[in-house]
Formats: structure tokens, C-alpha cells, sequence
């Protein structure tokens, strides 16, 4: 709604509506779920997307968030492949304990180049979707790409049968998933707690 694509998620108007991935709404969750792996690293280092729109809401519940835990945070800017090398640059010469990503597509399409980066320097992190861990990740919490493709399909399948797309709702993300990496994990030197592997959706060995 904030980018004026639909005028509200029940009744969207227009010829637009779709499935909205809850990601970006889930920063303070994933830096909540890292704290309570790795209490007493500080630093936790967060690459930010600036040229993503929701970059300034995310930093702020972020910000929020750490303050709560008291857990400090270092915020790096990374809209660019320049500024991405920049950052990992930053983090070789800095001490930082851990490694968020803000949710945003640019991300998402430097998922093995961030993540090769964190198994080089042993560096926790986590991520958004469950592709970054099945690709080596340490873990994610996010809602499931799969589930949103295949509601994304339902609804075309709806419109091509003579639906109309302001009688269809936008969908929201529901169903979220922790996943976690046993393999990367033990390269690390870290071991979850049997607690926190029983929480997991997905445990990948």
C-alpha cells in the first residue's frame, strides 16, 4: 500500500494484487533469534540496502530492537556491488561477532557472494529466505518462497478463469520458517542448542 500499488490489502481496486512477502517486517525477529545464539558478540554488523524503500524503517525497528537487548549494532551501506566489496572490506579490518542482512532483492541476488564471504572470515549470520542456508547459510527466518509461488500460481490461474484482480485480496505472508545449517554451523566452531535445533522448521545436515 505505502508504494501505492494496491489501495488496501482487502480490497486492492485497480488491476493489481498479488502475494506481499512479509520480510522486511522481520528484522528486530532475526536480530532477536542471532542475539540469542551469540549473546556476547559485539558487534553485530548489518549490510543495509539503502536504495531498497523500506531501508529506513528497517533500521530504525532495528535500532529499536538492539537497544532493548542492549546489543550493539554496526551499520553498513550496501546498494552496489562497490559498495558491497566496501562493506565486506570494512568487516575484514573491523571485529564484528555476527552478520545480519536486511531484507532486499539486492541481496538476494549476491546470496553466494555474501555467503562464501561469511565461511571465509567464520562469520555467523543470518539471512532471510531458506535458499541462503540450503546454499551453505548458517540460518534464516522468513516466510517460504515456495509457499508464496505456489499462491502467486493459484492466482493467476483465478484471473485467467475471469477474476477480477480487485476481488482478489492481496495475500500476506503467514507461515514463517527458521532454518538452520548443522554442516556450516560445525565449520564455524558453533554448536546450536538442542533447544534452538528443536525450534527449527527445517534442520539442514
Amino acid at each position: 500500500m505505502k508504494a501505492g500499488l494496491v489501495a488496501s490489502l482487502n480490497r486492492p481496486g485497480g488491476n493489481a494484487t498479488g502475494v506481499h512477502l512479509v520480510t522486511a517486517e522481520l528484522e528486530a525477529k532475526r536480530l532477536g533469534l542471532l542475539h540469542e545464539l551469540f549473546p556476547g558478540a559485539d558487534p553485530f554488523a548489518v549490510l543495509v540496502d539503502t536504495k531498497f524503500p523500506p531501508a529506513v524503517q528497517q533500521a530504525k525497528d532495528l535500532a529499536t530492537a538492539a537497544r532493548s537487548i542492549v546489543q550493539p549494532l554496526t551499520f553498513l551501506n550496501a546498494s552496489t556491488d562497490s559498495e558491497l566489496d566496501t562493506a565486506f572490506a570494512v568487516l575484514t579490518q573491523q571485529h564484528v561477532g555476527a552478520l545480519m542482512l536486511t531484507g532486499a532483492p539486492f541481496f538476494d541476488t549476491r546470496r553466494g557472494k555474501i555467503i562464501a564471504f561469511a565461511a571465509q572470515h567464520k562469520l555467523p549470520a543470518i539471512y532471510q529466505f531458506r535458499e541462503y542456508v540450503a546454499d551453505g547459510g548458517l540460518m534464516s527466518y522468513g516466510p517460504s518462497l515456495s509457499e508464496a509461488y505456489r499462491e502467486a500460481g493459484v492466482y493467476t490461474a483465478r484471473i485467467l478463469n475471469g477474476a477480477k484482480p480487485l476481488d482478489l485480496p492481496v495475500m500476506e505472508s503467514e507461515r514463517f520458517e527458521l532454518v538452520i545449517n548443522l554442516k556450516t554451523a560445525k565449520t564455524l566452531g558453533f554448536e546450536f542448542p538442542a533447544t534452538f535445533i528443536a525450534r527449527a522448521d527445517e534442520v539442514i545436515e
